[in-house]
């Protein structure tokens, strides 16, 4: 694995609220992220995972300490340095949000309008191809509502990868899928990501998906309690 990192993170504090209301969600977090790995965060129900998620994809602005991704400070960031960052990072959802109104290609096609260097190229081709590589070429003009649950995380993984982002966060990318469309899911995300030489860090709590990981990280509290290396044999 490439030693290179692209998310640094150096006893980063945040806190919700004002005042008296004001509670600290996340404490004194160190952590790195390498190029090319899949990392997982887990631990239980408010513990802090999504908050983290959301900072290392630039959702929210960092407060205390240090967070770098792809080299850039984040703490003390203008909006401007943000959406710049987020057009190198993917998301997926655990909720697809995906567009109705839009077929399966347009959904994918619209990452890409986001970057001016893929304007100028055959869109259409680009996201049907990339529907193709997650099994859903011949679901391309499928509006939302006439794909399955399974079938639109895949559309969602697509849309995520599509732009080749640096970064992939995914959310509880498995916690609306029946086992078989879940480890489906992530199976895509794994080989495209090892493809593409992105790092993926899924924050879940389905322990069915544990061993794709490369690193497992455990929070509590607000902090990272421990790691481990994968549980694959």
């Amino acid at each position: 694995m490439n030693h290179q990192s692209v998310i640094s993170i150096r006893n980063l504090d945040h806190y919700f609220g004002k005042g008296n209301l004001r509670k600290q969600v996340l404490s004194e977090i160190n952590l790195e992220l390498y190029k090319g790995e899949i990392v997982i965060l887990t631990g239980p129900s408010g513990s802090g995972k999504t908050t983290l998620l959301t900072l290392m994809g630039g959702l929210r602005s960092a407060q205390f300490g240090s967070l770098q991704i792809l080299q850039q400070e984040i703490v003390g960031a203008n909006k401007q340095t943000l959406t710049q960052l987020r057009k190198q990072i993917g998301y997926i959802f655990q909720a697809h949000n995906l567009l109705t109104f839009l077929t399966a290609k347009e959904n994918v096609r619209m990452s890409l309008e986001l970057h001016d260097e893929y304007l100028a190229q055959d869109m259409d081709a680009k996201a049907i191809s990339m529907l193709e590589a997650v099994g859903l070429g011949n679901r391309a003009d499928y509006y939302p509502e006439n794909l399955s649950g399974g079938q639109k995380q895949r559309v969602a993984i697509a849309r995520a990868l599509i732009s080749h982002p640096k970064i992939v966060l995914a959310d509880e990318p498995t916690a609306a899928l029946d086992s078989k469309s879940g480890r489906d899911a992530v199976e895509i995300m794994q080989r495209l990501a090892q493809e593409q030489g992105c790092t993926i860090l899924l924050v879940t709590h389905d322990n069915r998906i544990l061993d794709i990981a490369n690193r497992i990280l455990y929070m509590e509290d607000g902090r990272i309690v421990s790691q481990s290396d994968s549980v694959a044999a």
